[in-house]
């Protein structure tokens, strides 16, 4: 072969493998390509994997559809004006069947131009129809809000939310403060209200055994009868018989002498 002919032969070699080279390309895993021709979006998407394409003409861009997070530190207001900073994490991702309107309409900055208004946009919408203790102590119905409000924004751009955590709610010192003095407050009345109960029950206790022992008292009242007096000085009599030694004093406490009959007996 004479060495002009070798020439073109690796010339046309060359252009083979460089067009070959660029026919060709792949959409990684978790991903979906769109499809461009001389800058315009074609309507065709690329699932993950080999594909061919016209060579400098058609170039393929690549666009995750997996779960992503984007987290958003927001402030808004709630109902009573206190000021309410709120940290939102969100889990979304991309439509596999819209990635080429997505890209054509809004473009690979998605994050910044849709997600992150969106999460301000739905957090101040909902905190405003809350007080400040609301947001709070009902934190699951305010987070299902922000959710159903984020998920029909993000639904027209060509995106799923998958699920949404607000983090935290934070108020400002002032208002943290009388958060605290009020709890202090209720904790107060309700150890007060507990010890008037109990001093209640007590009190109610003490009479209900005044009022037992003024029974009682009563009813032995009502035992004692003329004839039971009259038994008890006989049983004091008895005793008494039965403790005496059969001797009578010789004097009395009073002015007049008690007579020993003994003896005056035994001198006889």
């Amino acid at each position: 072969m004479k060495p002009n002919n070798l020439i073109t032969a690796g010339v046309l070699g060359v252009i083979v493998i460089v067009l070959l080279f660029f026919s060709v390309t792949t959409v990684p895993s978790g991903h979906r390509g769109v499809l461009l021709q001389l800058g315009e979006v074609k309507s065709s998407i690329l699932d993950e994997g080999f594909h061919f394409k016209l060579p400098f003409v058609q170039t393929v861009q690549p666009i995750e559809v997996r779960v992503q997070k984007e987290e958003s530190s927001q402030t808004a207001a709630s109902k009573d004006l206190q000021t309410v900073t709120a940290t939102v994490a969100v889990n979304f991702s991309v439509d596999p069947a819209g990635v080429n309107k997505l890209y054509q309409e809004i473009g690979l900055d998605y994050k910044g131009r849709i997600i992150d208004p969106a999460i301000a946009e739905a957090l101040k919408a909902v905190t405003a129809q809350y007080t400040a203790e609301e947001l709070i102590s009902k934190r699951p119905e305010v987070s299902a809000k922000v959710k159903d409000m984020l998920e029909e924004k993000l639904t027209k751009y060509f995106m799923k939310l998958e699920e949404i955590n607000i983090k935290e709610f934070a108020f400002s010192e002032e208002f943290n403060n009388a958060i605290e003095q009020k709890q202090t407050a209720e904790q107060n009345a309700l150890k007060a209200t507990r010890d008037l109960e109990r001093i209640k029950i007590e009190a109610e206790q003490q009479i209900t055994q005044a009022q037992a022992e003024a029974e009682s008292l009563r009813l032995k009242k009502a035992e004692v009868t003329p004839e039971l007096i009259q038994l008890k000085e006989i049983e004091v009599q008895e005793k008494a018989l039965q403790k005496w030694d059969g001797k009578l004093p010789s004097v009395t406490g009073g002015a007049t002498p008690f007579i020993d009959v003994n003896g005056l007996t035994g001198n006889e």
